[in-house]
């Protein structure tokens, strides 16, 4: 997942830098507010592998979203939000339909996004950055007799999580709808790459690698505040 980290990496160092050139620019102030709501589409990336399935959670929260400056039709600004957000994973094991784990795991996330937009009253944007996220509590699903099935991981269905700080990086594109009365609204496909576990990953513990991957679909509402 390189290519994520390189795509969070010039969007961020794009708005930064045409944040310093602001003199070639023309200068906005437009400051905003709102709120989102969506459907997260989960997996863990585990290692050992762990077959899955995506698991179907909820996001939701307050946004936040300043813009600074058009350069040559381009807008740059950042954004922010703050998250309740679902993640986790739903297994199945092949040719034994009885079989099913999911577990849901609920975080607080911020993501910090760097944002570009091209248009104006309709609008293609790219934003990306990085994003924490504190884990709050989780839930498991189990059925089935996963002893009787042989050579299936299943070390995972107990272990509890042990780091509750999570963080990577995000990046989305999406359209937003501009009204002068109404507000802005934003429709937006997101992917989340963790670069944190949730599980022990030491020499002692099972899994080397237990991450959280997260593709988000959402709609967001914002006013301005400041034009």
């Amino acid at each position: 997942m390189k290519w994520l980290h390189s795509i969070g990496l010039f969007v961020l160092m794009t708005c930064l830098s045409e944040s310093i050139s602001a003199q070639v620019g023309d200068l906005l102030n437009n400051f905003s507010i709102g709120i989102n709501a969506g459907v997260n589409l989960t997996s863990a990336q585990f290692s050992p592998t762990v077959r899955q399935n995506q698991l179907t959670g909820t996001v939701l929260g307050v946004s936040a979203r300043y813009v600074s400056e058009k350069y040559f039709g381009m807008i740059c600004g950042v954004r922010m939000e703050v998250n309740f957000s679902q993640h986790g994973w739903n297994e199945f094991v092949e040719d034994f339909d009885d079989l099913h784990f999911q577990r849901t795991m609920n975080y607080i996330d911020i993501p910090f996004l760097a944002h570009l937009a091209f248009g104006k009253k309709f609008q293609f944007f790219i934003d990306g950055g990085p994003q924490i996220g504190f884990y709050l509590n989780d839930k498991s699903k189990i059925s089935g007799d996963w002893d009787s099935v042989s050579g299936v991981v299943v070390e995972q269905h107990t272990l509890d999580v042990k780091h509750k700080f999570d963080y990577g990086i995000a990046g989305g594109i999406g359209f937003e709808m501009k009204t002068r009365k109404a507000g802005n609204f934003l429709l937006e496909g997101r992917y989340f790459y963790a670069l944190s576990d949730f599980l022990g990953n030491e020499k002692k513990d099972y899994f080397g690698r237990s991450a959280n991957t997260t593709i988000s679909i959402k709609l967001t509402y914002l006013f301005d505040i400041t034009k």
